[in-house]
């Protein structure tokens, strides 16, 4: 049974040895993908998006499908306020696509949206050298510290 001990708030549990998660100020890492990273990817949700509105006409249940494939879980009522602000913001276009009884809203990039992506492109590219350049430097210097250099 945890140890409990007062404090000005009441009850505490006291931190046990080696256990991050119970000392204040500090906390467990998060699994990846966690809801706190989800900020970190909804740009390139977005530009994911706008890729495929720029390539064909899409839809809320096939972007949904998509970005699974890419290991972005979103759920219809995280895309579509999503898709609609895009709209807003002029990026894409929507109009409502029927076929018998089965009504559909397809999306695809404006002259804006195909604009901002071509931008898009060439920052996250930059962005992506960047970050693998790092890497591959941080390994060689890995290497030659286990050859015996001194890695500068």
């Amino acid at each position: 049974m945890p140890k409990l001990s007062r404090s000005r708030g009441g009850l505490a549990r006291a931190p046990l040895k080696g256990k991050t998660e119970d000392v204040p100020g500090t906390r467990k890492p998060q699994e990846p993908n966690s809801n706190e990273d989800r900020q970190l990817y909804s740009g390139l949700i977005r530009l994911h998006v706008l890729h495929h509105a720029t390539q064909r006409p899409v839809y809320g249940l096939w972007l949904i499908e998509e970005l699974a494939r890419h290991g972005y879980r979103l759920s219809s009522g995280t895309l579509y306020p999503m898709l609609h602000g895009m709209e807003e913001k002029g990026y894409l276009r929507s109009v409502e696509k029927r076929s018998g009884r089965l009504a559909r809203r397809v999306y695809r990039a404006t002259a804006l949206g195909e604009h901002a992506l071509t931008r898009a492109r060439r920052r996250v590219s930059d962005l992506f050298t960047e970050l693998f350049e790092e890497v591959k430097e941080s390994k060689s210097r890995q290497e030659v510290r286990r050859a015996g250099g001194s890695g500068r």
